[in-house]
């Protein structure tokens, strides 16, 4: 690995920026280089939300990322946007509960992960942004599960630590998929 570039992208309220936290945490405690850039829409919950997550072990030049290697779409109008920037022989991770549409490329690898109903059927609700970010951590392949253990302890807030573990099983059950 050199460098990947991961783009995650939905609705605000999904988690994706916390999603991409975990994610850039996690390289950080590998000893990556990583950016972290997330955007949004002023309407917060509901609104546009993606997070832009760069790792590499090399130093980063720039956090934006136009041509993402990997895409988490968690909503249709983000898969829609962002379908066409990824790069030829890059995948596409798509939230199949919320989304039914399929990709039509034939250069990327597409993965169609119901994790909304995923997370509704293991009592994880509100989780299925993790069960996804398991299912690309499997995917990447480079970051250690000690490092997302890490990550996931700094990410979620004391006063929601109890948490913690429903979070590590989401991680679990999205890696198995």
């Amino acid at each position: 690995m050199s460098t990947v570039n991961i783009l995650l992208a939905g609705f605000g309220g999904q988690g994706i920026l916390f999603a991409g936290k975990i994610l850039a945490y996690a390289g950080l405690m590998d000893g990556k280089e990583v950016s972290w850039l997330p955007s949004y829409g002023p309407e917060m919950r509901g609104g546009t939300a993606n997070c832009s997550v760069c790792i590499s072990d090399l130093p980063i030049g720039s956090p934006l990322i136009t041509e993402p290697d990997y895409l988490i779409a968690m909503n249709r109008p983000s898969l829609e946007k962002f379908v066409g920037s990824v790069v030829p022989g890059g995948k596409i991770f798509v939230e199949s509960s919320l989304i039914d549409q399929k990709v039509e490329r034939t250069d990327v690898e597409t993965f169609y992960v119901p994790a909304t109903a995923l997370a509704e059927e293991n009592d994880l609700k509100g989780l299925a942004n993790i069960i996804l970010l398991g299912k690309v951590l499997s995917e990447l392949g480079f970051l250690s599960a000690e490092s997302v253990e890490k990550a996931i302890n700094k990410c979620v807030p004391p006063k929601k630590a109890h948490l913690i573990v429903h979070n590590l099983r989401a991680i679990e059950l999205g890696g198995k998929q």
